[in-house]
């Protein structure tokens, strides 16, 4: 019988004698129906508790529009002077995420091997070096740029730190995912021909990782150059700094082009960084 000489009433029919075979049973039905009952309580508690409302969202959104029409036309610096405190900004943010991406990466990467459960055969010590990249990622950079120029002043020095404190936990729990989840058999080989367990990491998981670890890295440097902007704002250098100055007189047109150069810089990057990736991941897949 094909799927067109079948009636509705015979549909009909088979549904009403086989019931469940075309609905979930009752117990999972309750278990869904309390399930979406208690998400749609809770978005609805957060609603009330932030105050949300329509009338407050459309009053937002028009003095949002009036904010957006002081942006535009976008400024154009006519003096070298002025445009070289911006160009220097945006070095200062590119220079506080390159380096602190580059400390965090040196610390992360011998602790990601201690945190690898395929390197590190001890449960205790391999349990205490994971928690420890768990309370270093609680810490969001921002709250640890604050700490920072408490303790060092304001200034880029302080967003380097931050960045790369930050960094150790990111990137040492993301290595040490990415060694455990490299293959054996390379492994097995190197022991198998007489190597130590230092060259069987050397020979066998590094060449594996390698590629992950820097496609890893050179993400997170992206994603670096847009929190140093943020740095920047709270005191940290860096183009956020003349960003918020912007935006705190009002300067309007101003703010809109130095957001326009943050977005191509970050563009730049990205594409920049992809170059890298295919180059050097390919040299690796390549010589496997």
């Amino acid at each position: 019988m094909t799927l067109e000489a079948i009636s509705a009433a015979e549909i009909a029919r088979v549904r009403a004698e086989h019931p469940l075979a075309f609905r979930a049973p009752l117990p999972v039905r309750r278990h869904r129906a309390a399930l979406w009952t208690g998400v749609s309580l809770l978005i609805a508690w957060c609603l009330y508790d932030f105050g949300f409302s329509p009338i407050r969202i459309w009053e937002g959104l028009g003095r949002l529009g009036r904010v957006l029409s002081f942006m535009f036309p976008p400024h154009i610096w006519t003096e070298w002077r002025e445009f070289s405190e911006i160009l220097e900004g945006l070095g200062e943010t590119l220079s506080m995420a390159f380096l602190g991406t580059l400390l965090g990466a040196i610390f992360a990467f011998p602790l990601s091997f201690l945190g690898a459960k395929t390197i590190n055969r001890l449960p205790v010590l391999r349990f205490g070096v994971r928690r420890g990249f768990d309370i270093i990622r609680s810490f969001e950079t921002l709250i640890l740029a604050l700490v920072f120029i408490r303790a060092f002043g304001l200034g880029p020095l302080a967003g380097v730190l931050a960045i790369a404190v930050g960094e150790i936990g990111v990137l040492a729990k993301l290595y040490a995912e990415a060694i455990e989840n490299a293959s054996n058999k390379p492994v097995d080989g190197v022991v198998a021909s007489g190597g130590s367990r230092l060259q069987s990491i050397r020979f066998a998981v590094l060449p594996q990782v390698l590629p992950v670890l820097l496609s890893v890295t050179l993400y997170n440097f992206e994603s670096n150059v847009r929190s140093g902007t943020i740095l920047g704002i709270v005191g940290a250098g860096g183009i956020g700094f003349l960003l918020a100055d912007r935006i705190g007189a009002y300067r309007w047109d101003e703010a809109w082009s130095i957001i326009f150069l943050i977005i191509a810089m970050v563009y730049l990057i990205d594409w920049l960084s992809g170059l890298i990736r295919a180059r050097f991941i390919g040299t690796w897949e390549g010589a496997r």
